[in-house]
């Protein structure tokens, strides 16, 4: 629904074409944002525009945000959500794996995030949120890539807020945990028990539930809060 309180806003959501970063994209456009994505593929939520790019090339980044402010005007809200899984175990990980996971999921979050700065700089305002997950907190096993590239977006977000809080800018992570998605309906049903088990909510969050957050986080009501880590996990990475 439409947010008669502020204006709308350009708004760039990373990896929106499924899963939470598709609800992300959603929920901005109800609010009656400008949003649009970088994208290898064309199945974009309706309302957003997808613009070529992919996040592991800086000169795509680039080349995508400036075809972006062209059409919608300066991004004031960047949510950097991409992100891959090259699951294994430590002693059978190559460094293939390793080097996709880290250059997709945090290369990737510092290339959107440096890009879109330079306009937020300039206009002395803006919002980065950056999608990390329960696992780069708590780890998990054969996710050494995984966890490693998650936890280094919680570096990411406090150094720019050590940069830029004073220009009105703030970053900020959200961790999600389980989350119900295509990815975690494949998972066996004995899997499925066994996650819910451990989580103290009882259950796995809806991705709608992880962008009212980010949706929160890059309003007017959360101009104070900068370099936090929002957990969106039902309590399962509770003290970490």
């Amino acid at each position: 629904m439409q947010n008669p309180s502020r204006p709308p806003r350009t708004v760039v959501v990373t990896g929106a074409t499924r899963g939470i970063g598709r609800s992300i994209a959603e929920r901005f456009v109800a609010a009656g944002d400008r949003v649009a994505t970088l994208s290898r593929g064309s199945d974009v939520p309706d309302g957003v525009l997808a613009v070529p790019g992919d996040v592991t090339d800086s000169a795509a980044v680039d080349a995508g945000f400036t075809a972006i402010e062209e059409q919608l005007g300066p991004v004031d809200v960047l949510v950097a959500n991409a992100g891959i899984t090259r699951d294994g175990l430590l002693m059978r990980m190559s460094d293939a794996d390793f080097d996709a996971v880290i250059d997709v999921n945090l290369a990737g979050a510092f290339r959107c995030a440096r890009r879109a700065s330079k306009g937020m700089i300039k206009q002395r305002s803006g919002r980065i949120v950056l999608i990390s997950s329960v696992v780069g907190l708590f780890g998990g096993p054969g996710q050494v890539n995984y966890a490693a590239s998650k936890a280094g977006l919680v570096g990411v977000a406090r150094s720019i807020t050590r940069e830029l809080g004073g220009r009105g800018i703030t970053a900020n992570v959200v961790a999600p945990g389980y989350i119900r998605t295509a990815m975690t309906d494949e998972l066996s049903e004995t899997l499925q028990k066994t996650a819910r088990a451990s989580i103290p909510a009882g259950r796995f969050a809806e991705p709608e539930e992880v962008a009212g957050v980010v949706e929160f986080l890059a309003g007017p009501d959360a101009a104070y809060i900068t370099g936090a880590v929002i957990p969106v996990d039902g309590g399962l990475g509770m003290g970490h």
